[in-house]
């Protein structure tokens, strides 16, 4: 498999988001708020003239929420979904490998939030890290019942 991947750190944790999906990688500085909009959609940013929807990555896995409006700089991953740009936040963006095996089932527990966003886990030269589904991410918390 020669599929290659973006480190990234979320609420702590080291894990891969497939680099083909991922456009840039940013810093976030100003937010525009969104009324009426799901906890985990954080505001609205501009990239080279381009709307990002800032998703707080946190939030979306349900392990509490980042502090987006202190006047730092925050990485994001860009990505675009069905024709709309989004930005990631994370902790931290680490580095871009290869994997060396094809996603296999995750055999323990991980909490609602992850096994939601859970594509399985990934074989690389660092060790084995935990795919995550993009569009899972993105759609956030009861997406399954906003759909319904």
């Amino acid at each position: 498999m020669n599929e290659l991947l973006l480190i990234v750190s979320i609420a702590g944790s080291r894990v891969a988001l497939p680099a083909a999906d991922v456009e840039s990688v940013v810093e976030i500085d100003t937010l525009i708020p969104v009324p009426r909009a799901p906890g985990h959609l954080a505001g609205l940013s501009a990239l080279r003239s381009r709307v990002l929807t800032v998703i707080d990555c946190q939030r979306s896995l349900e392990l509490g929420a980042t502090n987006l409006n202190d006047g730092e700089l925050h990485e994001a991953a860009v990505v675009e979904l069905d024709g709309h740009h989004y930005a990631l936040t994370v902790d931290a963006v680490e580095d871009v490998v290869e994997a060396i095996s094809e996603p296999t089932p995750i055999r323990a527990a991980m909490g609602d939030g992850w096994e939601r966003v859970a594509k399985g886990m990934i074989e690389t030269e660092g060790g084995p890290l935990l795919l995550v589904d993009i569009a899972a991410l993105v759609a956030g918390p009861g997406a399954e019942t906003r759909a319904a």
